[in-house]
């Protein structure tokens, strides 16, 4: 899709959803998981799956940002029609990407043990958490596989690929967790088995695809020559946009830790509740970096006055829809947690449901939030993305802590962290916008 024609809303509406329904059903490999081990393994077993997402979040978090941010460049190179330049960026952040991904795969492996006293995993919940990553840490070359083709397709417009991809794998998925978890028995170890079959589905799948289907996208031997100044230039954009995005991700592990110190029952409710959140949000996000795409498309074809019609449209339609989700989430907090929590465990659904209308109340924050980032990712300002996100998860963090001490507020503290984080973040996004607009707008 060429999204420097055409209505402006209408493009990245379009090009919006498929993305959108396709992180949804990503979302599935670890809610199927949750479901199904909370049904049918137990409270303990529930925390440990739980905090094993959290953590995955944020080792997905660092590979997703290097594509995304390769993908931006990607973009820019299409606005601006230089296809020999675009297929040496391909060539150049295959490589540099495929590198940092196997040095995490062998990082994750061998850290493995510290993670109980990181992240204050108590003991009769550590047995099962350890087991569920020694497998689920077998996925991380399938991760990075999906979310680089994935990134690279949706640059030049192609959202409904990625999508198609993720359905296959996402059905498997939950299939597989059924049969590995209730019917053979496997304990917390098999749902993640199930999930990473799932993922090397997905991720070769739409590799092979990219290679067979976009030849164009393909570079020939000279444009995979080793060019130090290309490596530079995705760098500089994939390295700032991973820092963003780990650093947002790391914050949320942080947060884990402190949530751990108050017990099985409350990581039991944050689990669950994590899992609500990020279906209520995750179409917003989604929106954010389809409008990423649409700017970075416009920023490389000198489209300014378009650009400045999609920021508008764009902060009205997110706001609407988080409008709409908290509403829902505000009445069906309960029935919800109810779907991953047995309803005799009334505390943990109570816990669950306080968290969801604080958060919930908050959603545009967050969504606004997400322009922002897709915003100065697609200007070529990812720096401005890392400072944004060490202003929302720093409060977080530190909020976190600060008032989860107080005996008067304790874990209640911790929840009301996150929204004071996003709304200091969008202040100083939105300012600093105000304030440069004019440079930030010139053509590149």
């Amino acid at each position: 899709m060429d999204m420097t024609r055409g209505p402006v809303m209408g493009s990245m509406l379009r090009f919006a959803l498929p993305m959108a329904l396709g992180n949804l059903l990503q979302q599935c490999y670890n809610i199927a998981d949750t479901l199904i081990v909370g049904r049918f393994l137990g409270a303990n077993a529930l925390a440990a799956v739980g905090s094993s997402f959290t953590l995955m979040t944020f080792l997905t978090s660092i590979l997703l940002g290097l594509c995304m941010g390769s993908g931006t460049l990607v973009s820019i190179r299409y606005g601006q029609r230089d296809h020999g330049a675009l297929r040496e960026s391909v060539a150049a952040s295959f490589l540099l990407i495929l590198a940092l991904a196997a040095l995490l795969n062998l990082l994750s492996f061998a850290l493995l043990d510290q993670l109980q006293v990181l992240l204050q995993v108590p003991r009769a919940v550590w047995g099962a958490m350890r087991a569920y990553l020694s497998v689920i840490f077998w996925g991380i070359a399938a991760t990075f596989l999906y979310n680089y083709f994935a990134s690279l397709l949706r640059a030049v417009g192609n959202s409904a690929v990625p999508l198609a991809f993720l359905a296959v794998s996402a059905v498997l998925n939950i299939g597989l967790d059924l049969w590995f978890v209730v019917g053979l028995h496997k304990g917390v170890a098999g749902a993640a088995q199930a999930t990473v079959i799932a993922q090397y589905i997905s991720g070769a799948g739409i590799a092979l695809y990219a290679w067979k289907k976009a030849p164009w996208l393909r570079p020939n031997r000279e444009e995979r020559r080793v060019r130090w100044s290309r490596m530079r230039e995705v760098a500089g954009f994939s390295v700032l946009t991973c820092v963003q995005q780990s650093v947002m991700n790391l914050g949320i592990l942080m947060v884990q830790g402190v949530v751990n110190s108050f017990g099985a029952g409350v990581m039991a409710a944050f689990a669950a509740a994590v899992k609500i959140d990020a279906f209520a949000y995750m179409p917003v996000q989604d929106f954010g970096n389809a409008f990423s795409t649409f700017i970075a498309q416009n920023y490389g074809a000198g489209q300014r006055a378009r650009i400045q019609r999609g920021l508008r449209g764009a902060v009205a339609a997110s706001c609407g829809f988080c409008v709409g989700v908290s509403a829902l989430v505000w009445v069906f907090a309960g029935p919800l947690m109810s779907i991953f929590v047995d309803p005799g465990e009334t505390a943990i659904i109570a816990e669950g449901v306080r968290y969801l209308r604080i958060e919930g109340a908050f959603y545009w924050g967050i969504g606004c939030l997400f322009l922002l980032y897709g915003l100065y990712r697609a200007l070529g300002r990812p720096g401005m993305s890392v400072v944004l996100t060490i202003a929302s998860l720093g409060t977080r963090v530190v909020l976190a802590y600060v008032l989860s001490a107080i005996p008067a507020i304790g874990v209640l503290g911790i929840w009301w962290a996150v929204p004071i984080g996003w709304v200091l973040a969008d202040l100083t996004g939105a300012a600093y916008y105000l304030l440069h607009k004019r440079q930030l707008l010139q053509t590149p």
